[in-house]
């Protein structure tokens, strides 16, 4: 089942994609949904409505706005000998996490916007997320896959500039977490339709050009052991889990400073059996009418 929170006119509503359709699914949000109970796909079936409607007709949002996203890092190897390769300020290692700003997020087809007073190396990275399924803590590996209610697309964008500064000090959230950095969607997909999460083949792509292309089999570390790993932090049901990004990325190319973001990008990020998530970068001015403010060095 793919779930998606939508707009039509005055309305947000919470539905399920039906072909070219979507259905109207009777709760007021997504992460209510998802915290009525295990299956989601079960108690979306029970609350589904007569009303419907064409997928061409409505604006797709955010699918959730979840109480916390656990964002995990360094879970690819080959991210991790990309930066390498490029002498990057310090090394890329597995179980990486951080909390990620919800007030980021965005969904497809919102605009990125590029603030140009705080950094001239905006990045892409593309992830195959986790939504959690219920709320839990204290569990391990073996219980873990009772915890995946969903998978979403997310681009993480960043900030390489303030990224490379904050990791001299061993932390990177700033870079990451400026308002509208935080693109997921376009909905999400219940484990139902993806009985195998580490054979989905990733690809993302700047104004049609390839640039991040890889599989999910080459995550290093599975879903079940991320997720029992940081359960002592406490998941909310609707909880985001991010898995890390894989190569490709402008920062470790032969010429980061041609594929760093621009005002007018468009950003396509697929995962198989899930969709594509598609987001253009604007600049200050055209987002908010005026000139950016003075440039500041974080």
């Amino acid at each position: 089942m793919k779930l998606a929170t939508f707009e039509v006119g005055t309305e947000k509503l919470v539905g399920a994609v039906d072909g070219d359709a979507i259905v109207v699914i009777d709760v007021p949000d997504m992460r209510t949904l998802f915290a009525l109970g295990t299956p989601v796909t079960a108690q979306a079936e029970q609350r589904m409505t007569s009303r419907r409607f064409k997928l061409a007709d409505v604006k797709l949002c955010a699918p959730i706005i979840p109480k916390k996203i656990f964002h995990s890092a360094g879970n690819y190897a080959e991210h991790a000998h990309e930066g390498d390769r490029s002498n990057w300020v310090a090394a890329i290692k597995p179980w990486i996490v951080f909390f990620q700003n919800v007030d980021a997020i965005i969904g497809p087809d919102d605009p990125v916007v590029y603030p140009e007073h705080l950094t001239r190396e905006l990045d892409y990275e593309l992830e195959l997320c986790v939504v959690l399924a219920k709320d839990g803590k204290f569990f391990d590996e073996k219980e873990a896959a009772d915890y995946i209610g969903g998978y979403v697309i997310f681009n993480d964008i960043t900030a390489r500039d303030i990224q490379r500064r904050e990791m001299e000090s061993a932390n990177f959230c700033f870079s990451k977490s400026i308002d509208t950095f935080c693109p997921f969607g376009p909905w999400i997909v219940t484990p139902d339709e993806i009985p195998d999460p580490y054979n989905l083949a990733l690809e993302l792509r700047v104004n049609g050009e390839k640039r991040q292309i890889s599989n999910s089999s080459h995550m290093s570390v599975t879903i079940p052991q991320l997720l029992a790993k940081f359960s002592p932090l406490g998941f909310n049901a609707g909880d985001i889990l991010t898995t890390g990004t894989v190569s490709g990325v402008a920062a470790f190319s032969a010429d980061p400073q041609a594929w760093y973001l621009k005002p007018g990008d468009l950003m396509e990020a697929e995962i198989e059996k899930i969709g594509v998530l598609r987001n253009r970068v604007i600049s200050w001015k055209d987002a908010y009418g005026v000139e950016p403010p003075a440039f500041q060095k974080f």
